[in-house]
């Protein structure tokens, strides 16, 4: 099976003055248009609650109620960064363009021996100002991903669990069931962690913004749930390094307010295929 086509986005950065250098700003996977299938089936409730060994308590299976029923989704091709925005990506964001920094960060920069750690502690709104930015640095038409667009990506369109196949593996994502204790560098645990489509970080490390509110499946995309202006909660995706991997799989959805931020919460960013 092929790759999925990898591009870079660059851009003309300013650098102290008239003179520019090209900042390499992300890495993009392209993915064909495709049918795939969204949300968790009454079979993989079950099967969970047995292979995974879960506690079969009421809050576990109610896990899975925002998660169904599972449906068919269809999408145009679209392209996903390789992986989730990095706190050196991100402060070429900031130099150039003043915005506010993360918690964290001294002045304009981020703690040492952090550049290829996902950036945290974004808002969504956070989030969409770095998409307009590069839109703009680039040309390209960059945005967060829809819920489903992520969802695909992760788990291609074959209705697995977790990106890499049907069970959990600590070795293959950073939850915390791997002991990390914090953020890891981007592509730590590729290629065995990998989507079909070659993504990394698809389970676990950071949560992931995406564009889409959190309603009721199935997912229909002119509803009102990509409605940018609308109120309500946001969608993450993917998981965290402190949370368990019930959390890691592809059909996990948590809602959060778009003011909310996180030391385990960042974003990637998706781009339009014309």
């Amino acid at each position: 099976m092929n790759r999925p086509e990898r591009w870079q986005a660059t851009a003309a950065v300013e650098a102290g003055g008239p003179a520019t250098a090209v900042a390499q700003l992300t890495e993009m996977v392209s993915l064909p248009a495709a049918d795939f299938l969204m949300g968790t089936s009454d079979a993989q409730v079950r099967y969970l609650l047995t292979r995974e060994d879960w506690a079969k308590e009421w809050d576990d299976r109610n896990l899975f109620l925002v998660e169904q029923p599972q449906h068919i989704v269809s999408l145009p091709a679209f392209a996903l960064g390789l992986h989730p925005v990095t706190n050196a990506q991100y402060r070429v964001f900031i130099w150039e363009t003043g915005y506010r920094t993360p918690r964290g960060w001294i002045g304009f920069d981020f703690p040492a021996g952090l550049d290829d750690h996902p950036v945290v502690q974004v808002s969504w709104t956070d989030a969409w100002a770095y998409c307009e930015w590069l839109s703009r640095a680039t040309g390209r038409p960059y945005r967060l991903p829809t819920e489903a667009e992520w969802e695909r990506a992760a788990r291609d369109v074959d209705g697995r669990i977790y990106p890499w196949g049907q069970d959990f593996d600590p070795w293959r994502c950073n939850t915390i069931e791997s002991g990390k204790r914090g953020t890891t560098p981007v592509g730590l645990y590729t290629p065995g962690g990998d989507s079909v489509s070659g993504l990394w970080d698809m389970a676990g490390n950071v949560w992931e913004w995406t564009s889409s509110r959190l309603m009721p499946y199935p997912y229909v995309p002119d509803d009102g749930r990509e409605d940018r202006a609308a109120g309500g909660q946001r969608v993450a995706r993917g998981g965290a390094w402190y949370y368990s991997r019930k959390l890691a799989r592809c059909t996990s959805r948590e809602g959060l307010l778009p003011s909310y931020v996180s030391p385990a919460l960042g974003f990637r960013v998706a781009c339009d295929l014309a």
